[in-house]
């Protein structure tokens, strides 16, 4: 590898102290597929000299093994690192590279191009500061392309390159260049990005990617490294309301108890006030605590621990805040999100919400419109499916703390989990705070069975299970009601054989007292029910016709002959979709 600078030959003191005071840029590269995104980097590193031996001695094989070159040296190969990857020669997953010049330092996120992929591109994009482009000149703006770009504004990037690649193979024409240029900025002027810098290159042969290329002498701006190293990019967060999420509560000891986390934004200091949004309760700080001893200040991106100078109850997971500027604490947003699963999403579904350290419960109350990122229109639609961005009204199970995305990427954002799979299926960016379900019913109207069981994050349910005293049917329940309750659900199980000891000792085992106990074993459900549970009674009666038809989801589930394990878990997923 050649070095960058003399000085680490001369005076690597001197060579590290100027390393470290240089500024730090991330930024991917997206775009869609067999655009030219891994080569774009691979000959960005190749032609900086920042490809060590032992790396060149490998690439050099690989490009003759693998290669798409014809035995030349493939760059890709330097970002597309799994088997998958090179054996069809794209890139699957998000290859992150360090590099630096002696201007700046880099972290680069070359993203996957396939749709099937985009929700890799949506989390390379999510701490980046500057999104690379990539369009292939002869293919023009594909749906990928709008796609991530809509994608790169809507996490907050707002410097654009537009990197026409592959002008070699249209004859490095102007015209072309021109033509894509002015679709591309007629298309992004309303994504709000705050500069849009179109270079025509050729990522395979070098051209315009770090010296200016003789192919193109009409185009007289910058190549793609000397934009990446002039580029200013405003360091607003230290601005910033000071926010951390409290990720661990430190107590080693009874003399100690501290809360530590990562500064999302603003400084902090010994002596100033903080607040819990979620309690409101204050505190000043007493100390900054970190493994090399007490700092004076702490800012943006720091990692510390904060002791403070009263004993407030403070969890993991809570919000802290300047008292100055709160953010927005409540249970109930307005968010977009990006769905990232094969399973689409449906209204009135279940997930678990992750900010930080917490985990809550939370619906998917409505989903209000779709956004076209052919057209950037708003469309309705009644689901989410891979891919594609809505906006919806989220209710939580808890009130939580959050600023707009627009005002704080850290504190505004939020992922969705799959209760059952504990898969990631969506990414939220909070708009607004809305006013909670929960605001003067007591002066509009009596409360009901859907309002109790909205603040529970499900809906009111009883599900009348046929098979007690009958060989398995009470094991039937019993599990069902356990897979339920591991899902986050608020249930109760009648069980009537429990029953005819208390509120049924009455009865006997004439027909009579059989129909009057199954009328007051439904007449506790409906309590239930109405107290916004999902009640499981287990009955050895079949429910009357006209008792289906009550306004509640009434669901007579018979036992049979399949795996009684199988059964339960069939019966416990139908309950999220429903």
């Amino acid at each position: 590898m050649a070095h960058q600078s003399e000085l680490i030959k001369s005076d690597i003191h001197a060579y590290l102290k100027s390393h470290e005071e240089k500024s730090l840029l991330r930024f991917i590269t997206c775009g869609s597929v067999d655009d030219g995104k891994s080569t774009l980097i691979g000959r960005l590193l190749w032609d900086s000299k920042l490809v060590y031996e032992d790396q060149l001695a490998a690439l050099e094989a690989d490009s003759k093994k693998v290669g798409t070159q014809e035995g030349k040296i493939d760059y890709a190969l330097l970002l597309d690192g799994l088997q998958a990857e090179r054996e069809q020669g794209i890139t699957i997953d998000v290859a992150y590279r360090y590099f630096s010049t002696n201007k700046r330092k880099f972290i680069v996120a070359d993203t996957p191009g396939h749709e099937q992929y985009t929700r890799n591109m949506v989390t390379g994009a999510s701490t980046a500061q500057v999104a690379v482009i990539l369009v292939d000149a002869r293919k023009g703006l594909l749906t990928q392309s709008r796609r991530h770009s809509y994608l790169a504004s809507l996490v907050g990037i707002r410097q654009v390159v537009l990197a026409i690649n592959k002008m070699d193979l249209v004859g490095f024409s102007r015209s072309r260049f021109e033509a894509i240029r002015k679709e591309y900025e007629l298309f992004a002027g309303r994504l709000g990005f705050d500069e849009i810098a179109a270079i025509p290159m050729s990522a395979l042969n070098g051209d315009n990617v770090i010296d200016s290329s003789v192919h193109t002498p009409w185009y007289d701006g910058p190549t793609l490294l000397e934009y990446l190293e002039r580029v200013e990019i405003a360091d607003d967060e230290a601005k910033k309301p000071f926010r951390m999420r409290v990720q661990w509560v430190n107590r080693p000891n009874l003399d100690f108890r501290g809360f530590c986390g990562t500064i999302a934004s603003g400084q902090i200091r010994p002596g100033d006030e903080i607040v819990v949004t979620s309690s409101g309760k204050t505190s000043r700080v007493a100390d900054i605590v970190t493994m090399d001893g007490n700092l004076p200040a702490a800012f943006a991106g720091q990692s510390v621990t904060l002791t403070l100078e009263d004993e407030i109850d403070i969890s993991r997971g809570d919000l802290l805040s300047a008292p100055d500027a709160l953010p927005n604490h409540g249970d109930r947003y307005g968010v977009k999100l990006a769905w990232l699963h094969e399973q689409g999403l449906q209204p009135g579904s279940t997930y678990l919400l992750k900010a930080g350290a917490t985990t809550s419960p939370v619906k998917v109350e409505q989903l209000q419109h779709k956004i076209n990122v052919n057209t950037l229109l708003q469309e309705a639609g009644s689901s989410l499916e891979l891919n594609e961005v809505g906006s919806c009204v989220l209710n939580i199970d808890q009130a939580i703390s959050f600023d707009g995305y627009r005002e704080n990427r850290s504190s505004g954002s939020f992922i969705l989990i799959d209760r059952m799979t504990n898969a990631t299926v969506g990414a939220g960016m909070v708009e607004e705070l809305l006013e909670s379900v929960q605001k003067n019913y007591e002066e509009t109207h009596e409360i009901n069975a859907k309002e109790r069981a909205l603040l529970k994050g499900q809906d009111s349910k009883i599900l009348w299970v046929i098979g007690s005293g009958q060989q398995g049917g009470s094991e039937l329940v019993s599990l069902i009601e356990q897979k339920l309750h591991r899902l986050g659900l608020h249930t109760h199980l009648l069980d009537s054989e429990k029953l005819r000891l208390d509120l049924n000792r009455d009865l006997s085992e004439t027909v009579e007292d059989r129909v009057e106990e199954q009328r007051r074993l439904l007449a506790v459900a409906k309590v239930c029910a109405d107290a916004g549970l999902i009640v499981l009674a287990d009955s050895p009666f079949a429910l009357p016709e006209k008792e289906q038809t009550v306004g509640y989801d009434i669901t007579p589930v018979i036992d049979s002959e399949r795996n009684m394990d199988e059964q339960a878990e069939c019966i416990a997923r139908s309950f999220l979709s429903r």
